[in-house]
């Protein structure tokens, strides 16, 4: 039975690229449908899948909504479509249509009109993908990259009260979301500045060296990465890096 877990594994991703491929299509279709609606032209059918009908219904305007029996697609078949597909005109049925009834057909409908329905369906796979992915940079979160010292090189005038592993969260007032806002951070004529740490969990408030271009100087070193929920449910990866304080 060591196969079970494989073949879950493989059913798995069977069903999501089913689900995957019936959002992708059905959106698409819609696009076609929606547009070619407002521009007038009727559409006969809107199927999810293809194949033998499995419930139907139909709306006000005529049109046959359906969810087919094989999920692998879908397709919307408008007035004077000769199949599925659009592949072709069905002439005995454009043939008994009137001039009225012909301009609200796909085929004899303006050209703008039929344009626009054909480039809808891309164009709304296309708005999907903008909110995918922004949905997706919303759930993960902005990653960041908190300072944290690392080592501190003997100074002349010493290095204050910091210590190895203190996250800096401020300097001179000059919050420090991530190590670009060093770059921020002002350079008075005295010789220690005002540093704001989180030491083991506690915030505090000590002195420390001239550091702003000096870490910049001495540069970042990784020293692991993380992934944590904050309380609004997003992930926020943060890479945990170091900034060795030199002069």
């Amino acid at each position: 039975m060591d196969f079970l877990p494989d073949l879950v594994s493989m059913l798995q991703t069977a069903l999501a690229f089913v689900i995957a491929l019936s959002i992708i299509v059905t959106v698409h279709e819609y696009g076609h449908y929606i547009v070619g609606r407002l521009c007038g032209i009727k559409a006969e059918a809107f199927s999810i899948g293809f194949g033998p009908k499995l419930i139907s219904r139909v709306d006000k305007h005529g049109t046959v909504w359906k969810i087919s029996l094989f999920p692998l697609g879908g397709y919307v078949k408008f007035l004077g479509d000769a199949n599925a597909t659009s592949a072709g005109v069905d002439e005995e049925t454009m043939a008994r249509l009137n001039a009225e009834e012909r301009r609200h057909s796909m085929h004899g409908a303006p050209l703008w009109a039929r344009a626009a329905t054909v480039a809808a369906g891309p164009v709304f796979n296309f708005i999907l993908s903008i909110l995918v992915f922004a949905g997706a940079m919303a759930w993960e979160g902005k990653p960041a990259v908190p300072p944290q010292v690392a080592d501190l090189v003997a100074l002349p005038g010493g290095s204050g009260d910091l210590r190895p592993g203190d996250r800096l969260l401020a300097i001179e007032g000059v919050a420090l979301p991530d190590y670009d806002r060093l770059r921020e951070v002002p350079t008075p004529e005295k010789p220690f500045l005002s540093y704001r740490v989180l030491r083991d969990g506690t915030d505090m408030v000590v002195d420390g060296p001239q550091a702003g271009a000096a870490a910049r100087r001495a540069g970042v070193a990784a020293i692991g990465r993380r992934c944590r929920r904050d309380p609004r449910g997003r992930r926020d990866h943060r890479d945990r890096r170091a900034a060795d304080l030199a002069l």
